[in-house]
C-alpha cells in the first residue's frame, strides 16, 4: 500500500483500517501459539481471541449490517474476546484475512450513506459502521500492543517499513 494523504473520502477510510489492521499483524507477528493464547492481567485478554473478535467484528458491522457475504458470527462476536475450542492460529488468521477480503469487497462497492440497523435496532450509516471499524481496531491494536510489551517488550507504533 502507498501512502495515503490526499485522497476522495473512502480512500482515505480504506488507508485508515488498513494501518489499523496492518498494526494488529505485525504486533502479533513472531509470537508462539503459547503466548498467542496466554492471557495477561485480570482481564483475562489474550492476542488470539482480540484478534478472533476483530475479524467477527468486521463480518457483522461491515458485511453482515449491510447485507453483503458474511461468515457466520462465533462467540468470537462478542466482546468475550475469546476463541473457540477448536480455532488454531492459522484458523484465526485466516478468517482474520477472509474477513478483511470481504470487508474491502464491501467498502469499494457500499455507499457510504446506506443505512441499517443493529442488533440494538440503532440506524446507522455504512460510513458511521467503516469509522467504527477503525475505532474499534485501533482500540485492540492498543491492547495488543500492551499485552505484546508485557509478553516480550516489544514495542513500537508502526513497523519500520509502513508506508503510513
Amino acid at each position: 500500500m502507498t501512502r495515503v494523504r490526499h485522497g476522495s473520502e473512502r480512500e482515505l477510510l480504506q488507508a485508515f483500517i488498513d494501518q489499523q489492521r496492518d498494526v494488529v499483524l505485525w504486533k502479533i507477528d513472531g509470537l508462539t501459539d503459547e503466548q498467542l493464547r496466554r492471557p495477561v492481567g485480570a482481564s483475562r485478554l489474550y492476542l488470539l481471541g482480540i484478534v478472533k473478535h476483530l475479524a467477527a467484528a468486521e463480518q457483522y458491522w461491515l458485511c453482515e449490517l449491510f447485507g453483503r457475504p458474511a461468515e457466520p458470527l462465533s462467540l468470537a462476536a462478542t466482546d468475550d474476546l475469546q476463541a473457540e475450542p477448536g480455532d488454531t492460529t492459522d484458523s484465526v488468521l485466516a478468517y482474520y484475512a477472509r474477513a478483511r477480503a470481504a470487508s474491502d469487497a464491501a467498502i469499494a462497492v457500499v455507499d457510504l450513506d446506506t443505512s441499517a440497523r443493529t442488533w440494538t435496532h440503532d440506524t446507522v450509516s455504512f460510513r458511521f459502521a467503516l469509522l467504527h471499524m477503525i475505532e474499534e481496531t485501533a482500540r485492540h491494536a492498543g491492547h495488543i500492543d500492551g499485552i505484546r510489551q508485557l509478553l516480550d517488550g516489544r514495542t513500537g507504533y508502526l513497523p519500520h517499513d509502513a508506508p503510513y
